[in-house]
């Protein structure tokens, strides 16, 4: 695997591709809006365009889709039809099943869900997992946020925000006693502390990908919240059932953005636990970070590109070496950490 094409240039394609590049791959970067100033080579494309789309993916071997989650469907079915191996950042749950279909059939590998949650979460959650002799939970959290928050909301939109509205209003999957369950999202709130900063802890939706199935039968209970500063899920329960903005998801979207705009000094908080027994002890387990924007190629990175962004690389990384399989499915609790953080990209998380 040389030559890849990186769908969607924003922030985290960009830097995908930057990334891509820097380790030795033949990136080629498509988008209908080209930013300038990259150090590989760029093509306008509209991805909606089955065949121009189908062209573009024919010169490649391997395609990363950075675009909204409604779009990962078609460029899925295109790879799988012409046997390319296939990377997403999707939290979308339908999108994921649809892509675990192709993977049946496929000649090559089909790898959704390669971001920071899903994704790095469970890879740091399997680790934890296997240190016990038995597993009795592990709580996966996640938080985007500004580093100086500002108003009642505390948060800035520095993610895709149809990709924040899905994970608020789409049914969470929960293990709860060995059971897997539908929950509703922004509730079961919880109190955390990170280094000091107190957070609030609440479901959403597509955090897990596919630990629910794989580990229904040995872990009994699993769950995934996305952190914010208090009193943010209050707000966002009022916005989007008081006043029936989630009946109108891509408004809401665009009045969230506008009023809370990216930011460039974020942090992204990750607060991975586990408990169970080991050597007949009642232990615990926890993998927490507070990571801040890096620089990479002279350039500062916000802290969701740079994880987002090495996170996809270092697994494209490890397929590439022959560590991961290169047909199927690829779940990411298959990936083992240890491996992922030698990796060019994935040793960023180390240091």
């Amino acid at each position: 695997m040389k030559k890849i094409v990186v769908l969607g240039l924003g922030k985290v394609g960009a830097l995908a591709g930057e990334l891509l590049h820097d380790t030795g791959f033949d990136v080629l970067g498509c988008d209908g809006s080209l930013p300038g100033d990259l150090p590989f080579a760029t093509r306008q494309l509209d991805v909606t365009d089955d065949q121009a789309l189908r062209a573009v993916l024919g010169e490649v071997q391997a395609v990363l889709s950075c675009l909204p989650y409604t779009l990962n469907i078609a460029v899925a079915r295109a790879a799988h039809d012409l046997g390319l191996h296939y990377f997403d950042l999707t939290e979308d749950v339908p999108t994921t099943k649809a892509i675990l279909e192709l993977a049946d059939s496929a000649s090559s590998l089909m790898a959704p869900q390669c971001g920071l949650a899903p994704g790095f979460v469970g890879i740091v959650g399997a680790d934890l997992i296997a240190q016990f002799d038995e597993c009795r939970s592990c709580r996966m959290r996640v938080g985007a946020l500004p580093q100086n928050p500002t108003g009642l909301m505390g948060y800035s939109f520095n993610w895709s925000p149809s990709g924040v509205v899905n994970e608020y209003l789409n049914d969470c999957e929960v293990l709860e006693d060995g059971e897997i369950k539908w929950v509703s999202p922004m509730e079961w709130v919880e109190k955390i502390v990170i280094g000091g900063i107190e957070l609030e802890a609440f479901t959403t939706s597509g955090g897990l990908g596919t630990m629910c199935d794989t580990y229904r039968d040995s872990v009994p209970n699993m769950d995934y919240k996305t952190m914010r500063y208090p009193g943010h899920v209050q707000l966002m329960n009022f916005f989007f059932h008081e006043l029936l903005m989630r009946d109108r998801r891509g408004e809401a979207g665009e009045i969230l953005v506008n009023a809370k705009p990216p930011v460039e000094d974020d942090i992204v908080y990750t607060h991975v636990s586990a408990e169970g027994m080991i050597d007949g002890r009642l232990l615990r387990r926890e993998f927490v970070r507070g990571l801040t924007p890096v620089e990479i190629g002279g350039r500062s990175r916000t802290a969701i590109a740079w994880t987002t962004a090495s996170s996809v690389v270092a697994v494209i990384e490890m397929v590439r070496a022959g560590t991961l399989p290169g047909q199927g499915f690829l779940k990411q609790e298959d990936i083992p950490l240890a491996a992922f953080l030698k990796t060019k990209n994935g040793a960023r998380y180390a240091d």
